[in-house]
């Protein structure tokens, strides 16, 4: 039996042989449907720019902030507590926004959508010394930035509570933050940029964020004041998925992956405003990437 498209391409009645105008009409149906495909095929594609791109240079600063430090002094006796942290977004200047290696010839991406992040945090004691930190920044969306975060750690501290304490920290960052970062409003109206008159972008960035870090801290001001100072090491995997639809219909959902190494340096101070209350401030310093700070309120809960 004779296909559809083979009638439509000229075949003539069933049972007879295509003729010559026939074939080459199929074929042209085909190289249509071919053409059609493609794009969409290379739309899907992954790329894995290399760690010195601007792309693989943009995933690292947005990592910076989302990884999930102790933001405290190393503590000898933890209890059960509550607490709050906002985290200064470092910006992504154009220059390093513009893609050079995943789609060289695009213009700078939307990447400065929010100047902070709010976390909150629960600790929670654990047997033998451990302490268990948690956070979730639930999906709701701020001007245009829906997060979808989840932080843990796991911490251990030696030495005296009146003195020098050794903290050993290890940590993780996962979930998923959804932004118009490839294509925004201002991209879709410019005629210049191939995201005009498109449908605006809804991007999803998963940093993949797992490290471990060592800490030292001392009292002062009578065991009001506790500086502390530390180093470690992040291993970043972070993925980012395109979702823009262009003004033909066309869906572009690109993947682009990269994996890196990162030493960090830490440090600060918390004061303790009351017994159950303190305030931390930390600067937190990838040396290859940015600079972020951060400020945290914790209240301690039971006996």
């Amino acid at each position: 039996m004779k296909s559809d498209l083979w009638r439509r391409a000229g075949s003539g009645a069933p049972g007879r042989k295509p003729t010559a105008r026939g074939t080459a009409r199929s074929v042209l149906v085909l190289a249509i449907m071919a053409l059609a495909i493609v794009p969409r095929l290379a739309a899907q594609s992954v790329c894995q720019p290399p760690a010195g791109s601007h792309e693989a240079r943009t995933l690292a600063t947005f990592s910076v902030p989302l990884a999930f430090s102790a933001a405290a002094p190393p503590e000898l006796h933890t209890g059960l507590s509550l607490g709050i942290e906002g985290a200064y977004l470092p910006r992504v200047d154009r220059t390093t926004s513009t893609p050079t290696f995943c789609r060289p010839g695009k213009g700078p991406e939307h990447t400065n959508h929010l100047f902070a992040l709010p976390r909150p945090r629960i600790g929670v004691p654990l047997p033998l010394g451990l302490a268990l930190q948690a956070s979730w920044v639930p999906p709701l969306r701020v001007a245009g930035v829906k997060a979808n975060l989840f932080g843990v750690s796991l911490a251990k501290s030696f030495g005296r509570r009146d003195g020098l304490a050794v903290g050993v920290h290890a940590h993780a960052t996962f979930g998923s933050i959804h932004a118009p970062i490839t294509c925004d409003d201002a991209a879709l109206d410019d005629p210049t940029s191939e995201c005009f008159h498109g449908t605006r972008s809804d991007d999803r960035y998963s940093p993949n964020i797992v490290g471990v870090d060592v800490s030292l801290g001392w009292p002062m001001a009578s065991g009001r004041l506790r500086p502390f100072l530390g180093g470690g090491y992040n291993r970043l995997q972070p993925r980012f998925r395109v979702n823009f639809t262009n003004q033909f219909g066309a869906v572009d959902h690109t993947r682009v992956e990269v994996n890196l190494d990162r030493a960090v340096l830490f440090g600060g101070a918390q004061w303790q405003l009351s017994d159950r209350l303190g305030v931390v401030g930390e600067f937190y310093a990838v040396p290859a990437d940015a600079v972020t700070w951060r400020l945290a309120l914790r209240r301690d809960i039971g006996p």
